[in-house]
């Protein structure tokens, strides 16, 4: 088991030697018209790391928040996805122009969203992604949702290596073989969903660790999550969900916890698993 998560700043340290900080937030299915006000809130209550997404279609509203924060550019990790096969440049300009409208803005992350678009488009993508990092368009570059096989393919090709892969991680969908294939790689691993869609509240395991650990079954997902060395990306638009997804770093999960947890792996996915895409 990695070292414990002790500090609320805590980072990994990517394949490019960027830092990444390990406690993300998400803002999947936020609504533009309240995007900017989420992400406000989750400033204000520590976050630094703030993933979005062409798909999500509210990346404007992210950077919109960000520029009129109180808090320095520099001190914020932005990530966006490129979620389409073609117009991939001016796409992917668009994207940054949404997300750091500054002159000279970049983003801290670019993943491409799904290996969808098949081998040949996918190597074109990467390619494409490059050459954002060569511009300073983008410090770091990643993918999401890719399984083994799309991954060895990128050895044929990738300069640069992936420095993350942002997948379906929670007890119930462990992911174990892509897992293993990243941590041997050294690309870190960005888990979604990592909250289950609160469709396992009432799982007896968790409401057992989470009553005796006196915190609530979401803060023990969290907690597992980071205690797995994963980056966590728990999403809510609610104020007081926001700050307590954040307070995970004032207990440890113990090992005998750490297991029932990891016993629970039934290879159940709560979001479209792109990982098996040819």
């Amino acid at each position: 088991m990695p070292p414990t998560i002790i500090h609320p700043d805590s980072a990994i340290i990517l394949n490019s030697g960027e830092k990444i900080p390990q406690l993300g937030f998400g803002v999947y299915q936020s609504p533009p018209e309240v995007t900017s006000k989420t992400v406000q809130s989750a400033l204000d209550a520590g976050y630094r790391h703030i993933d979005s997404a062409q798909w999500y279609f509210n990346e404007e509203q992210v950077g919109s928040a960000i520029e009129s924060s109180q808090y320095p550019r520099g001190q914020v990790f932005i990530t966006t996805k490129l979620g389409h096969a073609d117009r991939i440049t001016e796409l992917l300009e668009e994207s940054v122009s949404k997300m750091d409208p500054r002159d000279g803005g970049y983003v801290d992350l670019f993943l491409i969203h799904s290996p969808s678009a098949g081998p040949e488009k996918r190597k074109e993508q990467w390619k494409a992604l490059e050459d954002f990092v060569n511009r300073g368009k983008a410090k770091n570059i990643g993918v999401s949702n890719y399984g083994v096989k799309h991954l060895e393919q990128m050895e044929q090709y990738a300069k640069i290596p992936p420095a993350i892969n942002q997948i379906e991680l929670h007890p119930w969908c462990q992911q174990p073989s892509i897992v293993s294939y990243c941590q041997t790689h050294k690309i870190a691993l960005e888990a979604y969903s990592p909250l289950v869609q609160g469709t396992k509240a009432s799982d007896p395991t968790l409401s057992k660790i989470a009553e005796e650990t006196g915190k609530s079954w979401a803060q023990v997902l969290i907690r597992w999550s980071l205690q797995r060395g994963f980056i966590p990306l728990p999403k809510s638009d609610t104020k007081e969900r926001i700050i307590a997804n954040r307070d995970v770093f004032d207990f440890e999960l113990t090992d005998a916890q750490m297991q029932s947890l990891n016993g629970l792996d039934k290879d159940e996915h709560v979001c479209l698993n792109h990982t098996e895409l040819p």
